[in-house]
């Protein structure tokens, strides 16, 4: 004897309306991770340029360290940063002008190359260096001098403007796009020793 099947709902297997929520499920996972991995190379590049920004920051501060009898000579003049919108004079004539130019270009993405166009750099790369205070020989003062080498760059998220003034209103109208790293020199005085 033949028994009647029961109901349709009894019976096992996936219908289409579970298959289609399975597909937006994961339709939506995979769009959550792309978004992901587009944060991550941003990161990933503020996290490359920053480096950037140490090494341009410590070759300078290294230079003017080596050359501290003409560390007043790398200050340029006011309203004047180096790197992006700088032409230096070059090779220059003092150990200073041959810094300068060396590291304006470094700035400028001179260190690494594609099709004839400088890349090595970070995005709009500026570099400032200021005298804080002038060094004072003067019996009984000997004070040293102190100059503040600074690089500054443009970012690709927005974070807090930067409270140093290097290459401010140099990227845009968004102060928070700017990204600023300092060091402060100081240069004794051996003759006050």
């Amino acid at each position: 004897m033949m028994r009647a099947t029961g109901a349709r709902g009894g019976e096992a297997g996936t219908s289409m309306l579970e298959v289609l929520i399975t597909l937006v499920v994961l339709v939506f996972g995979l769009l959550a991770l792309a978004a992901l991995q587009l944060k991550i190379q941003s990161l990933d590049m503020e996290s490359y340029q920053r480096a950037q920004a140490m090494l341009l920051l410590r070759d300078m501060a290294e230079r003017i360290k080596a050359n501290s009898a003409n560390a007043a000579v790398y200050v340029p003049g006011p309203g004047t940063m180096y790197g992006t919108g700088y032409t230096p004079t070059c090779p220059g004539t003092t150990q200073a002008e041959i810094d300068i130019c060396e590291w304006s270009n470094a700035l400028q993405g001179a260190s690494e190359s594609s099709s004839g166009t400088n890349v090595g750099a970070m995005i709009g790369a500026r570099g400032c260096i200021q005298e804080i205070n002038a060094p004072d020989p003067t019996s009984g003062v000997c004070l040293p001098g102190t100059y503040r080498v600074a690089v500054a760059w443009q970012g690709l998220l927005a974070t807090s403007a930067p409270s140093l003034s290097c290459a401010t209103g140099q990227y845009g109208s968004n102060a928070a796009m700017r990204r600023v790293i300092s060091s402060d020199i100081v240069i004794g005085l051996p003759a006050c020793l």
